[in-house]
């Protein structure tokens, strides 16, 4: 490795380790002050809250991780620019492409680790700190769970299985519900292909219902639609959905097998599945894009100034990014170009200005 590489890596490094420790503190202290009432009425201890904010870390460095990168190039390039030390680089004939070569290996290695942190830590984080605060914390009962990609909840009288959970819609697919006797002997036994909550109710469709007669013989009665009164709401089905940011890569495309097997719509799914490969590329863009910015307005405000467009930068590309995905999972775009329409639009603005910046 060049001098001149390490230098630019080293200045890179310093500015972010200050950065990231920077984005992460604020973080904690924001969501100690959202969290703080929630513990103290409940009167969790000093343990339960240190233990939620321990392993809410890897959740934030998720979050931060991508803006950190992009103020610490601002930062890096803007210093290096201000102090002269762009224009001399370049009147030794190093070019701005070979500048940021070093940030860019770099930036590339740090994506694919933060492709396996997001796939093997961030969603353990996910589910102890949400195990913390409903269950230890608020004493909430966890009367079902998500396990082989379905649901089980069990009620009063009764155990159901739902192979999909619609959250958006509030519809439930692959629906069965064992009803049972006090000794746990099956009473009766309700299949339906779907069922739907509306004006208050559940309403049922394509269900077969199996009864028991006096000598034990089943008997089954068909019915395209009607109305099952269960004593259960989708808010206490949702606590069982297993959120796609709790899911890894692997687990998302697994489960999407699963229900495609089992026709049923993936189509929002398959859209959140090609995010978690698109997404990790963020960290490449906020570089490139970086570059240029910071090269063109060293002398409009120093750090200041380029954390302004650091905010201006991730703030535009959060909003693309949310704004294609919702038009994936609305089917208005396919679901890979939905997932990839940020990083190609930003990309593409990269490109421009680090063409002008360089001619």
């Amino acid at each position: 490795m060049k001098l001149l590489d390490k230098y630019i890596l080293k200045e890179f490094c310093r500015f972010f380790v200050i950065t990231f420790l920077a984005l992460i503190a604020l973080f904690l202290i924001v969501d100690f002050f959202e969290r703080i009432r929630m513990f103290l009425s409940n009167n969790a201890s000093i343990y339960l809250m240190a233990s939620y904010f321990l392993f809410s870390i890897p959740m934030i460095i998720s979050y931060v991780f991508p803006p950190a990168v992009l103020l610490s190039t601002l930062m890096t390039f803007g210093s290096l620019s201000k102090y002269n030390e762009i224009t001399a680089m370049k009147a030794n004939g190093v070019n701005i492409y070979r500048i940021t070569l070093p940030i860019l290996i770099l930036a590339s290695i740090a994506a694919v680790l933060y492709f396996y942190f997001s796939e093997l830590i961030t969603p353990v984080s996910i589910q102890k700190t949400t195990h913390i605060k409903n269950v230890e914390v608020k004493k909430q009962k966890t009367p079902g769970f998500f396990k082989q990609n379905e649901i089980w909840y069990y009620s009063d009288n009764a155990i159901y299985n739902f192979k999909m959970f619609d959250i958006d819609k509030n519809i439930l697919r692959g629906v069965t519900i064992n009803y049972l006797n006090p000794d746990f002997s099956l009473l009766s036994r309700i299949d339906a292909k779907s069922a739907e909550w509306k004006s208050n109710k559940w309403v049922f469709y394509n269900l077969l219902t199996t009864h028991f007669d006096e000598k034990n013989n089943p008997v089954l009665e068909w019915s395209k639609e009607n109305i099952i009164n269960i004593p259960e709401k989708p808010d206490d089905f949702k606590v069982m959905q297993k959120d796609v940011e709790k899911m890894g890569y692997f687990d998302l495309r697994k489960y999407i097998k699963k229900i495609q097997a089992e026709r049923y719509d993936a189509k929002k799914y398959i859209v959140d599945l090609y995010g978690k490969i698109a997404f990790p590329f963020v960290i490449l863009i906020m570089v490139l894009i970086a570059v240029p910015f910071s090269l063109r307005s060293e002398r409009k405000g120093g750090v200041m100034h380029s954390i302004g467009i650091g905010i201006f930068i991730g703030f535009s590309y959060w909003i693309v990014h949310a704004f294609s995905m919702t038009l994936g999972k609305s089917e208005m775009l396919p679901a890979l170009v939905a997932a990839w329409t940020a990083n190609m639009i930003f990309s593409a603005i990269a490109a421009f200005f680090l063409y002008r910046v360089n001619t």
